[in-house]
Protein backbone atom coordinates (compact mmCIF):
# COMPACT_ATOMS: atom_id res chain seq x y z
CA UNK A 1 0.00 0.00 0.00
CA UNK A 2 1.15 3.51 -0.88
CA UNK A 3 0.60 5.93 1.87
CA UNK A 4 -2.32 7.79 2.04
CA UNK A 5 -5.13 9.71 4.76
CA UNK A 6 -8.90 9.23 4.89
CA UNK A 7 -11.00 11.58 6.76
CA UNK A 8 -14.73 10.30 6.15
CA UNK A 9 -16.56 12.70 8.93
CA UNK A 10 -19.89 12.21 7.65
CA UNK A 11 -22.49 9.77 9.57
CA UNK A 12 -24.29 7.34 7.15
CA UNK A 13 -28.22 6.67 8.15
CA UNK A 14 -29.10 4.28 5.09
CA UNK A 15 -32.43 2.61 4.41
CA UNK A 16 -35.85 2.91 3.33
CA UNK A 17 -37.95 5.15 5.25
CA UNK A 18 -34.83 6.80 6.48
CA UNK A 19 -35.56 10.27 5.36
CA UNK A 20 -38.29 10.21 8.58
CA UNK A 21 -35.07 10.84 10.89
CA UNK A 22 -34.09 14.63 9.30
CA UNK A 23 -35.24 16.36 12.00
CA UNK A 24 -33.86 14.56 14.86
CA UNK A 25 -31.02 14.40 12.89
CA UNK A 26 -30.04 18.24 12.26
CA UNK A 27 -31.34 18.80 16.13
CA UNK A 28 -28.75 16.46 17.54
CA UNK A 29 -26.22 18.23 14.99
CA UNK A 30 -26.83 21.52 16.57
CA UNK A 31 -29.57 23.36 13.88
CA UNK A 32 -32.25 25.20 14.95
CA UNK A 33 -33.19 27.02 11.64
CA UNK A 34 -33.09 25.57 8.20
CA UNK A 35 -32.46 26.14 4.45
CA UNK A 36 -33.94 23.77 2.21
CA UNK A 37 -32.08 23.66 -0.65
CA UNK A 38 -33.48 21.63 -3.88
CA UNK A 39 -34.45 21.00 -7.31
CA UNK A 40 -36.91 21.27 -9.74
CA UNK A 41 -40.61 19.98 -8.76
CA UNK A 42 -39.70 15.80 -8.57
CA UNK A 43 -39.55 16.56 -4.49
CA UNK A 44 -42.48 18.71 -4.27
CA UNK A 45 -44.89 16.48 -6.07
CA UNK A 46 -43.48 13.51 -4.54
CA UNK A 47 -44.66 15.12 -1.37
CA UNK A 48 -41.04 14.38 -0.37
CA UNK A 49 -40.07 17.80 0.41
CA UNK A 50 -43.13 18.00 2.75
CA UNK A 51 -42.35 14.52 4.37
CA UNK A 52 -38.92 16.49 5.56
CA UNK A 53 -39.92 19.52 6.51
CA UNK A 54 -42.77 17.73 8.71
CA UNK A 55 -39.68 15.92 10.32
CA UNK A 56 -37.98 19.44 11.15
CA UNK A 57 -41.37 21.02 12.25
CA UNK A 58 -41.98 17.79 14.55
CA UNK A 59 -38.41 18.85 16.22
CA UNK A 60 -39.34 22.58 16.39
CA UNK A 61 -37.01 23.52 13.98
CA UNK A 62 -38.10 25.84 11.36
CA UNK A 63 -37.41 26.02 7.69
CA UNK A 64 -36.93 28.38 4.79
CA UNK A 65 -37.58 26.50 1.00
CA UNK A 66 -34.99 27.38 -1.44
CA UNK A 67 -35.71 25.67 -4.91
CA UNK A 68 -34.66 25.49 -8.34
CA UNK A 69 -31.39 24.20 -8.21
CA UNK A 70 -30.26 23.29 -12.09
CA UNK A 71 -28.18 20.36 -13.17
CA UNK A 72 -24.65 21.48 -13.34
CA UNK A 73 -24.93 24.08 -10.54
CA UNK A 74 -24.89 27.29 -11.32
CA UNK A 75 -22.76 29.59 -9.40
CA UNK A 76 -25.23 32.50 -9.95
CA UNK A 77 -28.04 30.37 -7.83
CA UNK A 78 -25.59 29.58 -5.20
CA UNK A 79 -24.75 33.00 -4.80
CA UNK A 80 -29.00 34.03 -4.25
CA UNK A 81 -29.15 31.05 -2.04
CA UNK A 82 -25.96 32.20 0.29
CA UNK A 83 -28.17 35.97 0.39
CA UNK A 84 -31.23 34.19 1.81
CA UNK A 85 -29.61 32.28 3.95
CA UNK A 86 -27.68 35.29 5.62
CA UNK A 87 -31.18 37.26 5.58
CA UNK A 88 -33.01 34.51 7.04
CA UNK A 89 -30.37 33.84 9.73
CA UNK A 90 -29.95 30.30 8.81
CA UNK A 91 -27.39 28.30 10.74
CA UNK A 92 -28.37 24.86 8.80
CA UNK A 93 -28.02 23.67 5.00
CA UNK A 94 -30.29 20.77 4.38
CA UNK A 95 -30.11 19.57 0.74
CA UNK A 96 -33.06 17.18 -0.96
CA UNK A 97 -31.79 16.07 -4.17
CA UNK A 98 -28.76 14.72 -6.32
CA UNK A 99 -25.24 16.16 -6.99
CA UNK A 100 -26.46 19.42 -8.05
CA UNK A 101 -28.74 20.42 -4.95
CA UNK A 102 -25.67 18.89 -3.17
CA UNK A 103 -22.91 20.42 -4.41
CA UNK A 104 -24.82 24.34 -4.30
CA UNK A 105 -25.48 23.35 -0.70
CA UNK A 106 -21.78 23.26 -0.21
CA UNK A 107 -21.10 26.47 -1.78
CA UNK A 108 -24.09 28.18 0.05
CA UNK A 109 -22.72 26.74 3.38
CA UNK A 110 -19.52 28.31 2.49
CA UNK A 111 -20.85 31.39 1.48
CA UNK A 112 -22.80 32.24 4.58
CA UNK A 113 -20.12 31.48 7.04
CA UNK A 114 -17.63 33.53 4.93
CA UNK A 115 -19.72 36.41 3.72
CA UNK A 116 -17.23 38.68 2.91
CA UNK A 117 -15.47 36.52 0.62
CA UNK A 118 -17.53 35.25 -2.89
CA UNK A 119 -17.71 31.38 -3.30
CA UNK A 120 -16.40 31.42 -6.76
CA UNK A 121 -12.58 32.55 -5.18
CA UNK A 122 -12.79 29.06 -3.47
CA UNK A 123 -13.40 27.29 -6.67
CA UNK A 124 -10.47 29.52 -8.68
CA UNK A 125 -7.88 28.56 -5.51
CA UNK A 126 -7.43 32.34 -4.85
CA UNK A 127 -9.31 31.62 -0.96
CA UNK A 128 -8.98 28.44 1.03
CA UNK A 129 -12.15 27.75 3.00
CA UNK A 130 -11.28 27.73 6.73
CA UNK A 131 -14.86 27.17 7.91
CA UNK A 132 -18.24 26.60 6.96
CA UNK A 133 -22.21 26.24 7.83
CA UNK A 134 -23.57 23.07 9.23
CA UNK A 135 -24.91 20.62 6.86
CA UNK A 136 -26.60 17.91 6.57
CA UNK A 137 -27.37 15.82 3.04
CA UNK A 138 -30.84 13.61 2.27
CA UNK A 139 -29.97 11.61 -1.15
CA UNK A 140 -32.16 11.65 -3.91
CA UNK A 141 -30.47 10.23 -7.14
CA UNK A 142 -27.54 7.78 -6.77
CA UNK A 143 -24.89 9.12 -8.80
CA UNK A 144 -22.73 12.19 -8.18
CA UNK A 145 -21.56 10.16 -4.73
CA UNK A 146 -21.02 14.21 -2.52
CA UNK A 147 -23.24 12.81 -0.06
CA UNK A 148 -20.33 11.79 1.31
CA UNK A 149 -17.54 13.46 -0.81
CA UNK A 150 -14.81 16.09 -0.01
CA UNK A 151 -15.40 17.77 -3.78
CA UNK A 152 -18.34 20.03 -5.19
CA UNK A 153 -18.22 21.24 -8.58
CA UNK A 154 -20.01 24.24 -9.49
CA UNK A 155 -20.64 26.20 -13.18
CA UNK A 156 -19.77 30.27 -13.74
CA UNK A 157 -22.63 31.24 -16.69
CA UNK A 158 -20.47 34.31 -17.35
CA UNK A 159 -17.69 32.24 -18.13
CA UNK A 160 -18.44 28.81 -19.03
CA UNK A 161 -16.10 27.15 -16.85
CA UNK A 162 -17.11 24.30 -14.51
CA UNK A 163 -14.32 23.59 -11.81
CA UNK A 164 -14.14 21.07 -8.94
CA UNK A 165 -13.61 22.08 -5.28
CA UNK A 166 -11.90 19.50 -2.99
CA UNK A 167 -12.06 20.14 0.91
CA UNK A 168 -12.16 18.35 3.79
CA UNK A 169 -15.20 21.32 4.83
CA UNK A 170 -17.41 19.58 1.80
CA UNK A 171 -17.95 16.84 4.08
CA UNK A 172 -21.69 16.74 5.04
CA UNK A 173 -22.31 15.60 8.72
CA UNK A 174 -24.58 13.43 7.85
CA UNK A 175 -26.35 11.61 4.89
CA UNK A 176 -29.55 10.02 4.98
CA UNK A 177 -29.83 7.61 2.12
CA UNK A 178 -33.23 5.97 1.24
CA UNK A 179 -34.00 3.97 -1.30
CA UNK A 180 -37.49 4.64 -1.72
CA UNK A 181 -36.71 8.49 -2.10
CA UNK A 182 -35.37 7.83 -5.28
CA UNK A 183 -38.11 5.54 -6.80
CA UNK A 184 -39.65 8.06 -8.89
CA UNK A 185 -36.84 8.80 -10.83
CA UNK A 186 -37.02 8.66 -15.32
CA UNK A 187 -34.92 6.56 -16.85
CA UNK A 188 -32.58 8.13 -18.12
CA UNK A 189 -31.67 10.15 -14.96
CA UNK A 190 -30.82 6.20 -13.27
CA UNK A 191 -28.41 5.78 -15.88
CA UNK A 192 -27.06 9.04 -15.85
CA UNK A 193 -26.57 8.23 -12.68
CA UNK A 194 -24.85 4.28 -12.84
CA UNK A 195 -22.60 5.55 -15.54
CA UNK A 196 -21.27 8.62 -12.82
CA UNK A 197 -20.98 5.91 -10.31
CA UNK A 198 -18.74 4.00 -12.60
CA UNK A 199 -16.54 6.35 -13.39
CA UNK A 200 -15.87 7.45 -10.02
CA UNK A 201 -14.35 4.38 -9.58
CA UNK A 202 -12.42 4.21 -12.98
CA UNK A 203 -10.95 7.16 -12.72
CA UNK A 204 -9.50 6.41 -9.25
CA UNK A 205 -9.06 2.75 -10.96
CA UNK A 206 -7.07 3.27 -13.91
CA UNK A 207 -3.97 5.04 -12.75
CA UNK A 208 -0.04 4.64 -12.34
CA UNK A 209 0.00 2.39 -9.04
CA UNK A 210 -0.25 -1.24 -10.31
CA UNK A 211 0.14 -3.39 -6.77
CA UNK A 212 -2.77 -1.39 -4.73
CA UNK A 213 -4.33 -4.62 -3.75
CA UNK A 214 -6.93 -4.84 -1.47
CA UNK A 215 -7.92 -0.69 -2.95
CA UNK A 216 -8.09 -2.51 -6.52
CA UNK A 217 -9.87 -5.31 -5.66
CA UNK A 218 -12.64 -3.20 -3.29
CA UNK A 219 -13.17 -0.96 -6.76
CA UNK A 220 -13.41 -4.10 -9.13
CA UNK A 221 -16.00 -5.34 -6.36
CA UNK A 222 -18.00 -2.51 -6.46
CA UNK A 223 -17.94 -1.94 -10.30
CA UNK A 224 -18.97 -5.50 -10.57
CA UNK A 225 -22.22 -5.23 -8.05
CA UNK A 226 -23.22 -1.63 -10.11
CA UNK A 227 -23.30 -3.64 -13.49
CA UNK A 228 -25.30 -6.62 -11.97
CA UNK A 229 -27.76 -4.41 -10.12
CA UNK A 230 -27.66 -0.76 -12.35
CA UNK A 231 -30.02 -2.78 -15.38
CA UNK A 232 -32.81 -2.86 -12.72
CA UNK A 233 -32.42 0.52 -11.10
CA UNK A 234 -32.70 1.55 -14.83
CA UNK A 235 -36.04 -0.65 -15.85
CA UNK A 236 -37.59 0.15 -12.06
CA UNK A 237 -36.12 2.87 -10.68
CA UNK A 238 -39.09 1.80 -7.46
CA UNK A 239 -36.96 -1.97 -7.28
CA UNK A 240 -35.92 -1.04 -3.54
CA UNK A 241 -33.25 -3.80 -3.83
CA UNK A 242 -31.25 -2.99 -6.91
CA UNK A 243 -31.32 0.87 -6.09
CA UNK A 244 -30.32 0.39 -2.52
CA UNK A 245 -27.35 -1.80 -4.10
CA UNK A 246 -26.73 1.35 -6.62
CA UNK A 247 -27.33 3.71 -3.99
CA UNK A 248 -24.54 2.51 -1.67
CA UNK A 249 -22.07 1.86 -4.50
CA UNK A 250 -22.50 5.27 -5.35
CA UNK A 251 -21.98 6.94 -1.90
CA UNK A 252 -18.45 4.50 -1.96
CA UNK A 253 -17.23 5.58 -5.28
CA UNK A 254 -16.65 8.93 -4.40
CA UNK A 255 -15.47 8.93 -0.92
CA UNK A 256 -12.19 8.56 -1.32
CA UNK A 257 -12.09 4.53 -0.20
CA UNK A 258 -11.53 3.50 -3.93
CA UNK A 259 -8.84 5.14 -4.31
CA UNK A 260 -6.53 5.22 -1.41
CA UNK A 261 -2.85 4.66 -1.49
CA UNK A 262 -3.45 5.10 -5.91
CA UNK A 263 -2.95 8.38 -7.68
CA UNK A 264 -6.17 9.44 -9.27
CA UNK A 265 -6.34 10.15 -12.42
CA UNK A 266 -9.69 11.69 -13.87
CA UNK A 267 -9.15 12.73 -16.77
CA UNK A 268 -12.23 12.00 -18.13
CA UNK A 269 -14.00 14.02 -15.44
CA UNK A 270 -12.15 16.57 -16.82
CA UNK A 271 -13.60 16.05 -20.43
CA UNK A 272 -16.67 15.67 -19.35
CA UNK A 273 -16.80 18.93 -17.53
CA UNK A 274 -16.32 20.89 -20.56
CA UNK A 275 -19.01 19.05 -21.68
CA UNK A 276 -21.48 19.67 -19.66
CA UNK A 277 -20.66 22.87 -19.57
CA UNK A 278 -20.64 23.91 -22.83
CA UNK A 279 -23.95 21.98 -23.74
CA UNK A 280 -25.31 21.60 -20.01
CA UNK A 281 -25.34 17.61 -20.96
CA UNK A 282 -26.10 15.47 -18.01
CA UNK A 283 -22.87 14.69 -16.19
CA UNK A 284 -22.86 11.09 -15.95
CA UNK A 285 -23.89 11.16 -20.48
CA UNK A 286 -20.61 13.31 -20.71
CA UNK A 287 -18.66 11.00 -19.17
CA UNK A 288 -19.40 7.85 -21.12
CA UNK A 289 -19.39 9.99 -24.36
CA UNK A 290 -15.64 9.92 -23.83
CA UNK A 291 -14.52 6.95 -21.74
CA UNK A 292 -13.88 4.86 -24.88
CA UNK A 293 -11.99 6.93 -26.70
CA UNK A 294 -10.08 8.23 -24.45
CA UNK A 295 -9.04 4.54 -22.64
CA UNK A 296 -8.15 3.44 -26.37
CA UNK A 297 -5.90 6.80 -26.38
CA UNK A 298 -3.97 5.96 -23.30
CA UNK A 299 -4.08 1.94 -23.50
CA UNK A 300 -0.33 1.25 -25.16
CA UNK A 301 1.77 0.83 -21.96
CA UNK A 302 -1.04 -0.07 -20.01
CA UNK A 303 -2.39 -2.95 -21.17
CA UNK A 304 -2.24 -5.35 -18.37
CA UNK A 305 -3.85 -2.99 -16.33
CA UNK A 306 -6.78 -3.45 -19.18
CA UNK A 307 -6.91 -6.52 -19.67
CA UNK A 308 -6.96 -7.28 -15.30
CA UNK A 309 -9.91 -4.77 -15.45
CA UNK A 310 -11.67 -6.73 -18.10
CA UNK A 311 -10.53 -10.27 -16.45
CA UNK A 312 -11.53 -8.95 -13.01
CA UNK A 313 -14.45 -6.80 -13.58
CA UNK A 314 -16.30 -8.35 -17.13
CA UNK A 315 -14.91 -12.10 -16.20
CA UNK A 316 -13.25 -11.89 -19.96
CA UNK A 317 -10.52 -14.11 -20.56
CA UNK A 318 -7.93 -14.52 -23.14
CA UNK A 319 -4.02 -14.58 -23.72
CA UNK A 320 -3.14 -12.22 -25.71
CA UNK A 321 -3.15 -8.55 -22.76
CA UNK A 322 -4.29 -5.97 -25.76
CA UNK A 323 -7.14 -8.30 -27.08
CA UNK A 324 -8.39 -8.45 -23.83
CA UNK A 325 -7.75 -5.14 -23.02
CA UNK A 326 -9.82 -3.70 -25.84
CA UNK A 327 -12.39 -6.41 -25.41
CA UNK A 328 -13.31 -5.09 -21.49
CA UNK A 329 -13.11 -1.38 -23.22
CA UNK A 330 -15.83 -2.55 -25.82
CA UNK A 331 -17.94 -4.69 -22.62
CA UNK A 332 -18.01 -0.95 -21.26
CA UNK A 333 -19.33 0.58 -23.94
CA UNK A 334 -21.92 -1.99 -24.67
CA UNK A 335 -22.62 -1.71 -21.29
CA UNK A 336 -23.04 1.97 -21.10
CA UNK A 337 -25.39 1.42 -24.27
CA UNK A 338 -27.64 -0.87 -22.64
CA UNK A 339 -28.45 1.68 -19.94
CA UNK A 340 -29.49 4.15 -22.72
CA UNK A 341 -25.67 6.01 -22.44
CA UNK A 342 -24.13 7.81 -25.34
CA UNK A 343 -20.33 6.34 -26.09
CA UNK A 344 -19.05 9.22 -28.38
CA UNK A 345 -20.03 13.14 -28.54
CA UNK A 346 -21.99 12.77 -31.72
CA UNK A 347 -24.53 10.42 -29.56
CA UNK A 348 -25.39 13.70 -27.50
CA UNK A 349 -27.77 14.79 -29.85
CA UNK A 350 -25.27 18.47 -30.35
CA UNK A 351 -23.91 20.25 -33.19
CA UNK A 352 -20.52 20.17 -32.57
CA UNK A 353 -18.18 22.28 -34.92
CA UNK A 354 -14.47 22.07 -34.78
CA UNK A 355 -14.27 25.33 -33.27
CA UNK A 356 -16.34 23.93 -30.19
CA UNK A 357 -13.57 21.23 -29.75
CA UNK A 358 -10.88 23.67 -29.71
CA UNK A 359 -12.66 25.78 -27.31
CA UNK A 360 -13.10 22.52 -24.83
CA UNK A 361 -9.56 21.76 -25.26
CA UNK A 362 -8.42 25.18 -24.13
CA UNK A 363 -10.97 25.39 -21.12
CA UNK A 364 -9.72 21.86 -20.48
CA UNK A 365 -6.11 22.85 -20.18
CA UNK A 366 -6.87 25.99 -18.67
CA UNK A 367 -5.56 27.81 -21.94
CA UNK A 368 -2.52 25.50 -21.78
CA UNK A 369 -1.71 26.04 -18.42
CA UNK A 370 -2.07 22.08 -17.29
CA UNK A 371 -2.05 18.82 -18.07
CA UNK A 372 -4.88 16.04 -16.66
CA UNK A 373 -4.28 12.57 -16.39
CA UNK A 374 -1.75 9.91 -14.42
CA UNK A 375 -1.72 7.18 -16.33
CA UNK A 376 -0.88 9.31 -19.23
CA UNK A 377 -0.18 12.74 -18.87
CA UNK A 378 -2.25 14.78 -21.77
CA UNK A 379 -1.40 18.11 -22.76
CA UNK A 380 -3.94 20.58 -24.80
CA UNK A 381 -3.10 18.63 -28.03
CA UNK A 382 -4.06 15.40 -26.34
CA UNK A 383 -7.17 16.82 -25.09
CA UNK A 384 -7.93 18.15 -28.43
CA UNK A 385 -7.31 14.95 -30.51
CA UNK A 386 -9.26 12.60 -27.91
CA UNK A 387 -12.05 15.25 -28.25
CA UNK A 388 -11.85 14.63 -31.85
CA UNK A 389 -11.59 11.12 -32.14
CA UNK A 390 -14.85 11.01 -29.70
CA UNK A 391 -16.94 12.87 -31.89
Amino acid sequence: MRNFEWDNKTEVIFGCGTVAEAGRLVRRFGGSRVLLVYGGGSVIRSGLLDRVAASLEAEGISAVRFGGVQPNPRLQKAREGVQLGLSEQVDFILPVGGGSVIDTAKAIAHGIANPDVDIWEYWKKTETVAKTTKLGVILTIPAAGSETSNSAVLTNEETGAKWGLSTVWNRPLFAIMDPDAAATLPAYQVGCGVADIMMHTLDRYFNAVFDNELTDELAEALLRVVIRHGPAAVKNPADSHAMSEVMWAGSLSHNGLTGLGGTVDFAVHQFGHELSARYDVAHGASLAAVWGTWARYVLEGNEHRFARYAKNVWGLQGADEAALAMAGIGATEEFFRSIGMPTSIGDLGKTVTEADLMHMAEGCSRGHTRTVGRMRVLDHDDMLEIYRRAL
